[in-house]
């Protein structure tokens, strides 16, 4: 069984790993609680199977996520970016970060099969996979400006 602290660790620098060499923003774990509920929010989700079979999720504000966009783009922060390129931007922040994800697991896991991602204007992941399921949730903050939640929602199949 793999624990939640380890998953916890393996979360954050997965999200260090792919935040500093393919976003170039500094990201370090927080003890904030998360931008306000109410602010408009971007929530990008990928799903994985395998040994391990869950959803892992980003969630930020849609200003975040516009950072997060133009910084990948190279875009300057004077110019406009489109809506859909910043959902693509967030859509890849968690295809990336996944990715990261199961490269570090694959040793204690086994081989994890991916989804494509998804974004969609919301913020909350609800644990609908029944019993014995876990969640764990590191809070990121981003360039000491955005405050944000990466989540990896998941349960141990006996297969």
């Amino acid at each position: 069984m793999i624990e939640q602290v380890c998953l916890n660790e393996l979360l954050l620098e997965s999200a260090k790993e792919i935040f500093e060499t393919m976003v170039f923003m500094d990201l370090a774990e927080c003890t904030e609680p998360a931008e306000n509920a109410e602010d408009c929010a971007l929530l990008g989700t990928i799903t994985f199977k395998g040994a391990l079979e869950g959803c892992l999720a980003f969630c930020c504000s849609v200003p975040c996520a516009r950072a997060i966009a133009m910084n990948m783009l190279g875009i300057d922060t004077s110019e406009e970016i489109a809506e859909e390129d910043v959902c693509d931007a967030i859509g890849e922040i968690c295809n990336m970060v996944m990715g990261s994800v199961k490269k570090r697991l694959a040793e204690s896991a086994g081989n994890l099969e991916v989804s494509i991602p998804s974004v969609v204007s919301g913020r909350q992941l609800k644990n609908n996979m029944g019993e014995g399921s876990h969640k764990t949730t590191v809070k990121i903050n981003i360039e000491d400006e955005y405050v944000t939640e990466l989540s990896l929602l998941y349960h141990e199949n006996s297969n």
